[in-house]
């Protein structure tokens, strides 16, 4: 998904294996992913994917000091989902810190692992009502 403040930004979804770079998007002050081969166009990550990035994590509170997560591995989540007008977009950690995207030092490469699995719930459903129709059922003849 791709942050509140990036809508009037052209967007499309990243795929498994592809390199993003952080960036700030021109017209707003948000950093986000983009495309190495199209730095105009955010790519939006679903809650769960893995990034691999090619150094340590950088990110800045947009003051002059940048602090380094000493970790290259991360999966993609929301904080805050339920406050409104705010950045909710984050990196989770294997330590469980949290840096928000948008505070991402610019020029970061990171490489998209894994994407989550979804499923919409009927699908789910239907997968769960179709294994329960092919359990075996025992039927009791009539002795004699």
């Amino acid at each position: 998904m791709c942050d509140y403040s990036l809508h009037a930004v052209a967007s499309r979804p990243a795929e498994v294996g592809e390199t993003i770079v952080t960036t700030t998007f021109r017209g707003t002050s948000t950093r986000g992913f983009a495309s190495a081969a199209d730095p105009s166009v955010a790519v939006c990550l679903l809650p769960g994917t893995e990034l691999a990035f090619a150094d340590d994590v950088r990110y800045d509170n947009r003051w002059i000091w940048t602090r380094t997560i000493n970790s290259r591995v991360g999966k993609f989540g929301k904080i805050d989902p339920h406050i409104p007008d705010r950045h909710h977009d984050a990196i989770e950690f294997p330590d469980g810190k949290y840096v928000l995207v948008t505070q991402l030092v610019e020029g970061q490469r990171a490489t998209v692992l894994q994407l989550p699995v979804t499923h919409p719930v009927t699908e789910r459903e239907h997968k769960a009502q179709i294994i329960a129709d092919r359990q075996p059922t025992i039927t009791h003849l009539p002795i004699g």
